[in-house]
């Protein structure tokens, strides 16, 4: 996990391509990773790691904190909490979106 600052997500529409054997994850976290960028990869030995950054994300009655991932293979993966330490597990669905808290 890598820190950037990034100013706020404006309000909008979020288009994801999802299919049968493809989802996405939201990740929610708290305010103070604002800006981290969170590497997630499939819990596949040896398996690419991928990243995005945590966005402020303005919803009716404040602000959220999140990470998208789109385009997910279905299946589990590992949310890192650094380079070496696994921080939690979630699972994609095809065709869904998953949300996961930090």
């Amino acid at each position: 996990m890598s820190a950037h600052r990034y100013g706020s997500t404006s309000a909008g529409t979020v288009l994801l391509d999802l299919g049968a054997d493809i989802g996405a994850l939201v990740l929610y976290t708290p305010a103070d990773l604002l800006g981290a960028e969170i590497e997630i990869s499939p819990e596949t030995p040896g398996a690419p790691r991928t990243h995005a950054a945590v966005r402020a994300r303005p919803v009716p009655g404040g602000t959220r904190y999140a990470v998208l991932y789109e385009g997910l293979a279905a299946g589990r993966y590992t949310i890192w909490r650094d380079h070496d330490t696994p921080g939690g597990q979630a699972t994609v669905t095809g065709g869904q979106v998953t949300s996961h808290h930090w």
